[in-house]
């Protein structure tokens, strides 16, 4: 063995040194690029070896001879010593390739077809720990976390095509949900209270650990229960009590109730939090049972539930309707979503059937990680159980149980030491009551008359002759008729016919019985084969419920012949492992994220089972099952598949079942046939390792669709028995082989230390899934389930389409207005696969297999292409043209995606009989942060159904690049980041910085800026539209335009509202009036007189002579250094183009005779001197940041460029926005009236959408995303707009996609945000759904506006407002006053879209700092709102009160919700200085909100007479001024 000496070196400091290994490529003349190598000191040969790959080789020697160099930090982290001896060698990458590898990554969204495109990338790579990766290309910076090879962890290797890689975010979206059942309030065995177990212990743990894995997730916390009331009808409710109460399936009435105390927040530290849940929950309770009560009211008497009966389902619905709108309000520092139920329970619950159907579905489908962790002691048998409820009353009907696999099962136990014993409970012992006499005496006799409704019945019985009949081995063809016949009904009742007959049972079916026999679908998943099932029936004629239920049990049936039918296993959640289920894809969809462990099987690391000493020979053999592949018929095998299948009892001394069961995928994948008797099995069992290697050649290796697999557990891989546990007190029990939690950074001699040897040291058993809990894993790429050919045909319905990329491109580069480089359909194949991967659909991998046929070639791991040529077959002739195929699924939905040669072929694959949609509607009280009570919400929740997606749609939209002719639309499910653009404010400042003790002073007199917020909006604009002016803008200028307006949004072409000034004020600087802040400065305003202003940013030479004609002036226009100024020559726009606001200010400049710039700007166009810029000649002039260019050009100069002449294409390239509300910035106007809006005689319209109905609120343009050219796919999307802009209104930015990576993205937009900054402007992103009311679609639901009415009695006497106008302008009025008092506040109106002309209006406004929004429900007679229908009523979630009784006059007042959207930082920088607890300005704003409106201190009284008296001096004016013109009131 050669010695090398080894240096280290850091990288960047010297250009040569840049690599993780730099090596003399003297020495190593065979070593190329690429090459992986193994590194590792002499005397150690069994210790850690490192594994680099060679990444370049520079000719001259960086080192001297026999020396190589590798990074420091790996040299530290392999504790290899700088100048010591090495040897180094060149190994084979496919002995050291990794099985998985789990990779970590924090603050930044990585979608789902990033995270393929990563894979592939990464693919052939050498990795270690700790490694850091920054993929460039699509700005992705991750770290190794952890790897697995041959079943135990490694250090280092290499990914290859088949390295199953698992994403983990530490920033995701997560929400912890607190069960406060009854259980909260009980001891466990240590003395503390659950509740203190769960908060004291696990919390505060689960916190350490984010903290030291430097976690920044978004959290949710919410406590939630469930109320039982002693009712036996509605009547016993009174009013008040009955809008969410809800009935369950033994008419009990109950009621569940929220509690948020958390809302999406991020803390470096939680520790604070804990205190604020020990403080809610001292109070908890109380407040819930009591929180109806009322004086003089009797209400039924309420008691908490217990784990078991709450609402366990219904949260976990609760946190999908938020999940599932991900692509909503996308955020670009976190990936995932998980939801975290931590209840005093034990994991059983009682639930509905069909709410388990919906929820195991939505869970699914939807990739969230779902994990339940119970601090109740861990009971005898499997969980998590869920018990359905029961419905059929008969005494002789069987419980029946489902052991969900979708659910991550933690147990989590304190590390307390008893002193004198070291027993674990598993049980929790009832309480002992004292029980009457007399009872007793009652029961008994029921007892001994055999009413044994209420028993576990005595063996009477024999139950061995009945087993003898029921496990009859099968003969192995039946099973498949049966199985058809189910399966095609897709039910778990067997029809009548194959049922009755069978039983010569006709006469018992009564009428009456009948229905029992069809009962509600059951679990899908569970096999509906005959072989291995306990044959239970579902219905009471049927002998083996009865037996099922062990009831009527005194019957002699032993000569019963045994009754064979297909119908569905009952689970005994004592033995969970008789039953198998067949594989199905939602079986298989989080599988990939486990390891394999030591034996073969998909370990989940935080359950242990006794392993035996013995299991050496199992693993032995495991390779050469694996490798068996002969396809004998598995007749043969059926009785040695009982000795080493079927589960019995306690054999952990000899071989367990468990090292049995890993002996090899293909054995398990059998069917379970019961041997002829139990104690038959326990002779044979220890010979079964050797039948097993007999019968090693009979076993084929099966593919996964004829597989089956436990019913419990994630992996359906590991099997339960009562020795796993979650627990962590055993540490060192005999027959453990734990994995330790080890530290990332400390590589000890061992492999990563997984072996026994450290559990004598005292290190820990991981009992709760600490690794899912902190950083969760994202629903893995790949899964490696499909359908055989005989289930594809039967039970799915095809449907196929090809794309031709190339055909299409050319019909489209010709109809396009402009031209865009098409993709290649190489480009569009990968395209269409990206998009079915954000989507939720997984690549499936499959075994690679000998093709016969052409289409048979299929993809290997990271779905690469497995060429035609390369395929093992001898008949098919090596062809040129390049061959993929990917195969995708979700759910029951399958896709292949082939690619030959130029033609796409898409085909899919949908279950015949779809699952029925269900629909649950449910009610629940909730009480989120900073409101005063608990109130009323309505959630749905619905299963969706995928087969509905318009795949062909989508996939013409990449196709033809975005094409107008197939628009994203609302079900293709495309992402958006929704923005409103709102100028930067330095009101704030005052109250944050300087502490003003009132907020109510954002309309106090300041200078009017309409001139620079236009000026600097078109500089933004300019700027993202990259844009470039010949003649460059003139930065901002100190002395604004003097004008007498307002910064109120009645800024419209219309009369304009007044001007107040203080009377201090210097001409120059006159200020805008504000209704009721200072009446004494009204009567001075008039007096000042506006200066003429020439600097408008354009070189001035003289001013126009009063008879200059319209030829004239067009020419100066056109002056290249005094004219308008064109922009330089740009993609699609023709030469000499201007915007029509920069010819407004020009022409505003020099024309002295009071002619209308814009009418000289039409007349200009109706004389085709000037035209819109896409060449349409019947498009007006509108005053904006609109196109135009001069007409007369000479066509044969060298930058001339003819217009688009398509007037659509053009809007889709460019953002086009009008100006509203600012036309005296290049039209002198007259003076607006003083009047506040509210009291006018006649009101000014509300907003531009008021004034202009015809206008259309949005337009949508084309966006190109990847501006800086980094990434290495195509990348588009879109831009939707405002259509107006008006100063003191907020204007709103979408950025909608599909096919971008979410780095890209984020990129472009923080460049936005950038740009917005240096020209005065904020961007605040904003959710879809601000107000987030109940009763509405996208509505999140725990998350609800603050109601804060608004007096209306202040006036003196109790008069009432408004009463001198007219009654039918009354609500307008009221909604301006509710508008001039948001004013005050600083907030601006947003414009919406109407969606429903029937409602109410509403308006809604965002404050100045994006923080919070509000709404305004305009009303309507009289302002004393009646409401039109129940779901209107509930719209605040009846924060009106307690009550949604529609014929309750509703209250004046505004709606108040928070912008979760704000990342935390900005959120919590807005710490008012020297406040007590550093108040957030955001709470101070809501609490001087609610003040004024409550008119404290007279506030609101004294707002209401400063305008009165303004209007009254406003008045007392004008008719001074009579030569006035009196329309302008």
């Amino acid at each position: 063995m050669k010695l090398y000496k080894l240096n280290t070196h850091t990288r960047g400091c010297n250009k040569s040194y840049d690599a993780d290994l730099v090596l003399n490529p003297q020495d190593h003349p065979t070593a190329k690029v690429g090459n992986v190598v193994e590194i590792y000191a002499p005397e150690d040969e069994n210790g850690t070896h490192l594994l680099l790959q060679i990444t370049e080789l520079n000719e001259q020697s960086k080192t001297g001879r026999n020396v190589i160099s590798i990074e420091s930090c790996i040299a530290t982290a392999f504790k290899m010593r700088s100048y010591s001896n090495v040897v180094m060698q060149i190994v084979n990458p496919a002995d050291v390739a990794l099985d998985s590898i789990e990779i970590t990554f924090k603050d930044q969204y990585m979608g789902r077809s990033e995270m393929w495109r990563l894979k592939t990338y990464l693919t052939n790579t050498c990795v270690y720990v700790n490694k850091k990766i920054d993929y460039n290309d699509m700005q992705i910076r991750c770290q190794v976390y952890e790897m697995w090879s041959q079943g135990e962890r490694v250090a280092s290797g290499v990914i290859t095509d088949d390295t199953k890689i698992v994403f983990r975010s530490s920033t995701s979206m997560v929400y912890l949900f607190l069960q406060m059942s009854s259980e909260m309030w009980d001891f466990d065995i240590h003395g503390d209270l659950y509740f203190e177990k769960a908060v004291n212990g696990f919390l505060t743990e689960l916190f350490q650990k984010w903290k030291k894995l430097g976690c920044n997730h978004e959290v949710t916390i919410v406590l939630f229960s469930r109320t039982f009331y002693a009712a036996k009808s509605l009547d016993e409710f009174p009013a008040h009590m009955r809008d969410c109460l809800q009935q369950d399936y033994k008419g009990r009435f109950y009621e569940d109730f929220y509690r948020v105390a958390i809302q999406n927040e991020r803390n470096d530290d939680w520790c604070t939090v804990l205190a604020q849940l020990r403080k809610l929950f001292t109070s908890y309770q109380e407040t819930v049972l009591r929180y109806h009560e009322r004086q003089n009211m009797r209400i039924p008497q309420a008691t908490n539930s217990t784990a078991t009966q709450g609402n366990f389902l219904e949260v976990l619905n609760i946190s999908l309707n938020t999940f599932e709108k991900h692509y909503l309000d996308r955020t670009f520092d976190r990936t995932g979503q998980l939801s975290v139920v931590i209840t005093p329970g034990v994991g059983v619950f009682s639930v509905d059937r069909e709410l388990t159907n919906i929820t195991k579905q939505r869970i699914i489908d939807n990739g969230v990680g779902s994990d339940l962790v119970c601090v109740g002691e861990q009971p005898l048998h499997a969980v998590p159980l869920l018990k359905f409820h029961n419905k059929d009353t008969t005494l002789t009907s069987a419980d029946d149980y489902s052991l969900p696999h979708w659910i991550n099962l933690s147990f989590y136990s304190t590390n307390k030491k008893i002193a004198y014993s070291s027993f674990i409970p598993r049980i929790k012992l009832p309480i002992l009551s004292s029980v009457d006499e007399s009872d007793v005496e009652e029961n008994e006799r029921n007892f001994l008359s055999c009413n044994q409704s209420e028993y576990i019945h005595n063996s009477l019985f024999d139950y061995d002759a009945y087993d003898e009949q029921i496990f009859q081995p099968l003969p192995a063809q039946s099973t498949c008729s049966l199985q058809r016949v189910v399966r095609a009904k897709k039910t778990s009742v067997p029809s009548f016919e194959t049922y009755a007959y069978r039983n010569n049972d006709w006469e018992n079916l009564t009428p009456t019985k009948i229905p029992s026999l069809r009962r509600k679908m059951s679990d899908p998943d569970i096999h509906h084969g005959t072989s291995g099932m306990l044959a239970a029936l579902t219905d009471s004629t049927n002998l083996s419920e009865s037996l099922a239920s062990e009831k009527n049990a005194r019957r002699a049936i032993v000569s019963i012949a045994p009754i064979v039918r297909p119908g569905r296993a009952l689970i005994n959640p004592f033995d969970p492992s008789h039953v198998t289920i067949k594989l199905t894809s939602n079986r298989r969809r989080w599988t990939h994220i486990f390891p394999k462990g030591p034996t073969g099987v998909l370990i989940q690391q935080h359950h242990y089972q006794a392993v035996p000493a013995k299991t050496t020979l199992a693993v032995s053999y495991h390779r050469q099952l694996q490798q068996s592949n002969s396809n004998n018929n598995n007749n043969t095998n059926n009785n040695n598949d009982s000795d080493y299948n079927s589960a019995a009892g306690d054999q952990y001394d000899q071989v367990s079942t468990h090292s049995m069961i890993s002996l090899s995928k293909s054995i398990v994948s059998q069917n379970f046939v019961m041997g002829e008797e139990k104690s038959d099995f326990f002779k044979r069992r220890t010979n079964s390792l050797l039948t097993a290697t007999a019968s090693a050649a009979n076993v084929p290796n099966l593919t996964a669709t004829q597989a089956k697999s436990y019913v419990w557990g994630a992996t359906g891989e590991q099997e339960w028995t009562p020795a796993i546990t979650t627990e962590s007190g055993i540490a060192t029990g005999k027959h453990m082989k734990p994995i330790i939690e080890s530290d990332h950074s400390n590589f000890g001699s061992s492999p990563l230390e997984a072996t026994t040897e450290t559990v004598g040291k005292g290190k820990i058993i991981i009992g709760v899934d600490w690794k899912s809990l902190s950083i969760p894993a994202c629903l893995p790429i790949t899964t490696d389930y499909f359908p055989d050919k005989r289930s594809l045909h039967n039970d799915y319905v095809i449907s196929d389409y090809t794309l031709l990329p190339d055909d299409v491109n050319l019909d489209y580069a010709r109809s396009r207005a402009v031209y865009r480089k098409p993709l290649s359909t190489e480009e569009v194949c990968k395209e269409i696969v990206s998009q079915r991967l954000a989507q939720g659909f997984q690549l499936i991998v499959v075994e690679e297999k000998p093709s016969n046929s052409n289409s048979c070639c299929s993809a290997s791991g990271s779905g690469c292409a497995v060429t035609s040529n390369q395929s093992t077959s001898a008949v098919l002739p090596p062809s040129s043209e390049t061959k993929k195929e990917y195969l995708l699924s979700i759910g029951r939905i399958f896709h292949k995606i082939s690619l030959s040669g130029s033609v796409i072929t898409v085909t899919g694959y949908r279950p015949r009989h779809p699952y029925p949609p269900i629909n649950v509607d449910y009610r629940y009280r909730f009480h989120a942060p900073q409101h005063e009570t608990y109130e009323i919400s309505g959630v749905n929740f619905t299963t969706e159904k995928l087969e509905n997606f318009n795949w062909n749609h989508m996939d013409l939209y990449i196709c033809t690049r975005g094409d107008v002719d197939y628009p994203l639309m609302e079900s293709l499910k495309y992402w958006r980041f929704r923005m409103y653009l709102l100028p930067r404010e330095s009101m704030v400042n005052k109250i944050v910085s300087f502490g003003s003790p009132r907020c109510d002073i954002f309309t106090e007199a300041v200078v009017d800026n309409t001139r620079d917020l236009i000026e600097d909006f078109v500089r933004l604009i300019e700027n993202v539209s990259k844009l470039k002016r010949q003649i460059g803008r003139k930065a901002r200028h100190d002395t604004p335009t003097p004008r007498f307006t307002e910064k109120n949004h009645n800024l419209l072409n219309a009369p304009q509202q007044s001007i107040n000034v203080r009377s201090k004020l210097e001409a120059s600087r006159i200020s805008r009036i504000f209704p009721g802040t200072d009446a004494a400065a009204a009567a001075t305003a008039v007096a000042v007189v506006p200066r003429d202003d020439q600097d408008d940013g354009f070189p001035v030479d003289n001013k126009f002579s009063a008879n200059i004609t319209l030829a004239e002036i067009f020419e100066a226009m056109k002056h290249p250094s005094t004219g308008v100024g064109y922009f330089s020559q740009t993609q699609s726009l023709p030469s000499c183009t201007f915007v029509s606001y920069d010819a407004l200010m020009w022409l505003k400049a020099r024309l002295t005779n009071g002619r209308h710039p814009l009418d000289l700007l039409e007349a200009m166009r109706k004389e085709r001197m000037i035209c819109h810029a896409s060449g349409d000649w019947n498009q007006p002039v509108v005053p904006g940041f609109v196109f135009y260019y001069v007409v007369q050009q000479d066509k044969n100069a060298k930058d001339y460029a003819p217009p688009l002449n398509d007037y659509s294409a053009f809007v889709n390239e460019w953002l086009e926005i009008e100006f509203q509300g600012c036309s005296f910035l290049w039209h002198d106007e007259p003076t607006p009236s003083h009047v506040p809006n509210f009291l006018r005689d006649t009101t000014a319209p509300q907003s531009w959408t008021d004034y202009c109905k015809n206008k259309r609120v949005y337009r949508q343009s084309h966006l190109e995303i990847d501006v800086n050219q980094k990434s290495d796919r195509m990348e588009w999307g879109h831009v939707k707009h405002h259509t107006v802009m008006q100063p003191g209104f907020a204007f709103e930015l979408v950025v909608e996609w599909v096919t971008s990576s979410g780095p890209i993205v984020s990129d472009l937009i923080s460049g936005w945000m950038r740009k917005a900054n240096h020209c005065n402007y904020q961007l605040v992103s904003v959710p879809a759904d601000p107000m987030a009311e109940p009763f509405t679609k996208k509505s999140d639901p725990l998350r609800g506006p603050i109601f804060i009415p608004l007096c209306v009695t202040f006036l003196p006497d109790g008069a009432a407002l408004f009463e001198e106008f007219p009654e039918d302008s009354r609500s307008d009025r009221m909604l301006f006053l509710q508008e001039a008092i948001l004013a005050r506040f600083g907030f601006s109106p947003c414009v919406l879209e109407e969606t429903n002309k029937d409602l109410p209006k509403e308006y809604q406004y965002v404050h100045c700092t994006g923080n919070m929004f509000a709404l305004i429900r305009c009303a309507s007679h009289n302002y004393q709102m009646e409401s039109p229908s129940r779901q209107e009523a509930n719209v605040t979630r009846c924060v009106y009160g307690h009550t949604n009784n529609t014929n309750v006059p509703k209250k004046v007042g505004f709606l108040w919700a928070w912008n979760h959207m704000i990342p935390n930082k900005k959120w919590k920088a807005l710490t008012i200085n020297n406040s007590v607890d550093g108040e957030l300005f955001q709470l101070k704003m809501l609490k001087d909100f609610r003040e004024f409106c409550s008119n404290s201190d007279q506030r609101l009284a004294n707002f209401w007479a400063n305008c009165q008296e303004l209007k009254r001096k406003s008045l007392k004016f004008e008719n001074n001024n009579n030569n006035d013109d009196p329309k302008n009131i």
